[in-house]
């Protein structure tokens, strides 16, 4: 989802719980806090030597544990106004995927992508996934696309198949 496509939706569902679904049925505590926004600008380097730029928005939320007991989740109102005061000082970038950084003592900390949104009379529930990785290079490598998710180390990309 892109930074842009995601600030309309919490345009639109204005005055409600802002919730961080990060696994099936588990969401971030009501203690979070929108701690750190970020415009994140990658330039790589496959296995293949070939090269990959691309942008990405993150937004790092965080679980205070001085707040266990707090009671209610962060509005969207609230977001909007941090992302409205990071945007006066350094420009979202809005047409990049907008991920989430998050992990706690239950989950590792990842840059999750988001799934969809589910807007609810009195929340906005934001479903956020973990991408897998994978070989960019796979048929300099010779590495079939399903066969990426089981390769054995042995047989991976960089295995002796000549790409690194």
């Amino acid at each position: 989802m892109e930074t842009k496509e995601f600030l309309s939706i919490l345009k639109q569902n204005r005055n409600k719980a802002l919730l961080f679904e990060y696994t099936e049925n588990k969401f971030a505590g009501t203690n979070y806090h929108l701690t750190e926004v970020k415009n994140v600008a990658f330039e790589t380097v496959d296995c293949g030597g070939n090269t990959n730029d691309w942008k990405e928005t993150h937004l790092q939320i965080w679980e205070s544990p001085k707040e266990i007991e707090k009671e209610d989740y962060m509005t969207v109102d609230k977001v909007i106004d941090i992302l409205d005061r990071v945007d006066s000082i350094r420009p979202l970038w809005l047409e990049t995927e907008v991920k989430v950084e998050f992990g706690n003592e239950d989950f590792h900390t990842s840059i999750l992508s988001i799934e969809n949104t589910i807007s609810e009379s009195d929340r906005l529930i934001v479903k956020l996934f973990t991408n897998k990785t994978g070989c960019k290079a796979q048929e300099e490598c010779g590495v079939l696309v399903e066969e990426t998710s089981r390769v054995s180390t042995e047989e991976s990309c960089c295995s002796g198949s000549g790409c690194c």
